[in-house]
């Protein structure tokens, strides 16, 4: 029993650094908030404690009015959604295997994709390498980026 405490401890461990880790993924993006008594906030997400209460920057209550600064108790939030799209690392290093076969590898937790040993992309597009196959994997991220974000939706 002793070791399933341990083996336990050290998931809840797991679990815990990967929630905080896609809270921290949200951090300066948009997000919608939902307290338990209803009310609802949009706002930047500009940090947040291990208690969840968090601070949103631009923020506008459900009611229209304005916070150029907004905090709330981690006790009174109920739900916390990403108010845009999440950038799917997967699906582009999909679309590069199509181009580059058997030369992407994908790094889910840094989220970051390396082609031919050679070119690294993220969802900021190509962050190293020159030449040819990194101008070729920008195309492919830039048209990638119009699929999953249409004209109508950008800003």
């Amino acid at each position: 029993m002793h070791l399933v405490l341990k083996r336990d401890i050290k998931m809840s461990t797991v679990s815990t650094r990967r929630f905080f880790e896609e809270l921290a993924a949200l951090t300066l993006k948009p997000v919608f908030i939902v307290t338990s008594n209803g009310k609802t906030y949009t706002g930047i997400l500009t940090g947040y404690t291990d208690s969840l209460s968090i601070c949103l920057a631009n923020a506008k209550d459900d009611a229209g009015k304005f916070f150029t600064r907004i905090f709330l108790n981690g006790n009174t939030i109920a739900q916390i959604y990403a108010a845009e799209k999440q950038f799917d690392i997967q699906e582009l290093a999909k679309r590069l295997e199509k181009v580059f076969p058997l030369m992407v590898k994908l790094y889910q937790e840094a989220g970051v994709i390396v082609i031919m040993d050679k070119v690294r992309v993220s969802e900021k597009g190509v962050i190293e390498g020159k030449g040819p196959a990194a101008e070729r994997v920008q195309k492919v991220y830039e048209d990638f980026l119009k699929e999953i974000n249409p004209v109508s939706e950008r800003k």
